[in-house]
């Protein structure tokens, strides 16, 4: 039985990525917000409710989790292009998703939210040399960390819960 958790497969974190690969990441990172809409297009409120696996994530919260996940890593690339390894702050996740915005909002919100910060993020990305790449932030539960490795998370990322949408909508027959 497939793993329902990860429906593109776990995440592999790269310490240090070839420019090709950058490319490829960017390009998922782009691509995230209109394949979000495409995988929520049509669905109705009881569908948006429901949950992608047992004990899961309602598909509403997965849409709500993007913006404030790729918010939290957008930050994190700001912080370490302009600050000498930086500390971050981590946040949980799993509570942020249980607050009552995150479980009941339309989902528009965040679909807007997630167009315009990949907008912003991309080009960020898109601007940055080869010695950016090689800068670090300091996570306090996991260490130090490169900027290709944060490009290899958020690359993951998107298409990971798009598929989590994807998936059960094809697992339903939506």
């Amino acid at each position: 039985m497939e793993d329902l958790r990860y429906p593109t497969g776990p995440l592999v974190r790269a310490a240090c990525l070839t420019p090709a690969e950058r490319q490829e990441g960017i390009a998922k990172i782009a691509a995230t917000p209109a394949n979000l809409r495409t995988a929520v297009a049509g669905l109705s409120e009881a569908q948006l409710d429901t949950p992608y696996r047992p004990d899961g994530w309602t598909v509403r919260q997965v849409v709500h989790h993007l913006p404030d996940s790729h918010l939290n890593a957008y930050l994190r690339f700001k912080l370490a292009l302009t600050e000498d390894e930086p500390t971050i702050r981590p946040y949980l996740e799993s509570r942020w998703a249980e607050l009552p915005e995150a479980k009941s909002d339309p989902i528009d919100i965040s679909l807007a939210l997630l167009d315009a910060l990949h907008v912003r993020w991309v080009r960020v990305l898109e601007s940055m040399t080869p010695a950016d790449w090689e800068r670090t932030y300091r996570h306090p539960e996991s260490g130090t960390h490169t900027l290709d490795t944060l490009l290899s998370i958020y690359a993951w990322h998107g298409p990971h819960h798009v598929a989590h949408i994807t998936s059960l909508r094809q697992r339903q027959g939506w």
